[in-house]
């Protein structure tokens, strides 16, 4: 009697949908940051947006397109005087998942991309690479959340006048200034 129960139990466990991400798998993405940043009078108040599609091409790597836009403020706060600025990303992403089959996976992510600024009238162009942990966790078959905290990245962008010059950053951090948190749909 044991053995009916124990054979029927493993074939219902066997018979329920896995959760984790498999090769061949499609998944959509959004992830929201928010960062702030102080330095002596002035204040960065940032929220980024980026919704992405990912496809596994094997066991452990997905790759992916992700479109972005962010809006920040930085704030005098001796004056009070604002200025505004407006971002348009488009980059293309691969991760590496640690254990994509099971609930819960660190990934890292590689990245590079394409970047438009507009603060005011002057317009600015440039690219960015990085590479960033994360984590991933499934709450159902076909959803999972996601957290990406720091970066090791760098960047440059260039102003649309003549004779600009370009700016260059290096970054490197794992702190809460760049930290992220997306909600998966796996297909």
């Amino acid at each position: 009697m044991f053995s009916v129960i124990a054979l029927a139990a493993v074939s219902f466990a066997n018979a329920q949908d896995q959760v984790g991400f498999a090769k061949g798998d499609l998944f959509l993405t959004g992830s929201l940051g928010y960062s702030t940043e102080k330095i002596g009078d002035l204040k960065n108040d940032e929220l980024f947006i980026a919704p992405a599609v990912g496809y596994f091409v094997s066991e452990n790597i997905a790759v992916g397109a992700r479109v972005g836009y962010g809006t920040s403020t930085i704030t005098d706060e001796t004056t009070g005087a604002d200025i505004d600025s407006n971002t348009l990303t488009f980059s293309g992403f691969g991760r590496y998942y640690t254990t994509p089959a099971a609930n819960f996976s660190f990934f890292v992510e590689a990245a590079a991309g394409y970047n438009s600024i507009e603060i005011a009238d002057a317009k600015s162009n440039g690219f960015n690479i990085g590479i960033a942990p994360g984590i991933n966790y499934f709450l159902a078959k076909n959803f999972s959340i996601e957290a990406t905290v720091g970066v090791l990245g760098y960047s440059t962008i260039k102003p649309d006048a003549d004779g600009a010059e370009s700016t260059d950053t290096f970054q490197l951090g794992l702190d809460a200034t760049n930290l992220t948190f997306g909600l998966n749909y796996r297909f």
